[in-house]
């Protein structure tokens, strides 16, 4: 029934009807099958939320319905309603605690020497933005350096970390590419 209803969002149907019925400033989309409301106010949600249930129990579909709220201190959704108990929420602790679990991480990148400063610096900065510490080691090679980036502090954060570095890297492996393709 859930694929039916997910699957008029294209034709007049009840996800429509509940994007028109939510207010303004509250946003509803799909997954699959999952549905999402996104609002900055819990009367938007709450509204959203209502909007959603009527266009179920319209259609005769039973679903689960959970509110989130993104937390900024453990850069995750965080469910609090229906409110977590038992071993889901001991997991979610668990989770937490080893999320923020502080640890020393060493990551390497190669660049060029003409950028390495650059890389330096956007890394360095990530590192300030995500609350770590941050210290660089280099190693230089003939055309290139070697960079060490060794970085303490929350698990999540270091992750993150690692991310912003392997995007780093694709971004200078093509400014790189397109310099020395360059005519120069």
């Amino acid at each position: 029934m859930l694929d039916g209803l997910l699957g008029r969002v294209r034709a007049a149907g009840p996800v429509e009807d509940v994007a028109a019925a939510a207010p303004d400033d509250a946003v509803v989309t799909h997954d699959g099958n999952i549905l999402f409301a996104y609002a900055p106010t819990r009367p938007a949600l709450e509204r959203a939320r209502e909007a959603i249930e009527a266009a179920l129990r319209a259609d005769r579909v039973a679903a689960a319905i959970q509110t989130s709220h993104w937390d900024d201190r453990v850069d995750e959704w965080v469910q609090v309603d229906p409110p977590l108990g038992g071993a889901e929420k001991r997991d979610a602790e668990a989770r937490e605690r080893d999320a923020e679990r502080v640890e020393s991480r060493t990551l390497v990148a190669i660049v060029g020497k003409l950028i390495r400063s650059d890389v330096e610096r956007t890394m360095r900065d990530a590192a300030q933005r995500l609350r770590l510490t941050c210290e660089i080691h280099e190693h230089p090679h003939l055309l290139s350096t070697q960079v060490a980036f060794t970085v303490t502090g929350p698990r999540r954060k270091l992750d993150e970390f690692a991310e912003d570095l392997r995007r780093e890297e694709i971004l200078t492996m093509r400014a790189q590419r397109e310099v020395m393709l360059s005519p120069l």
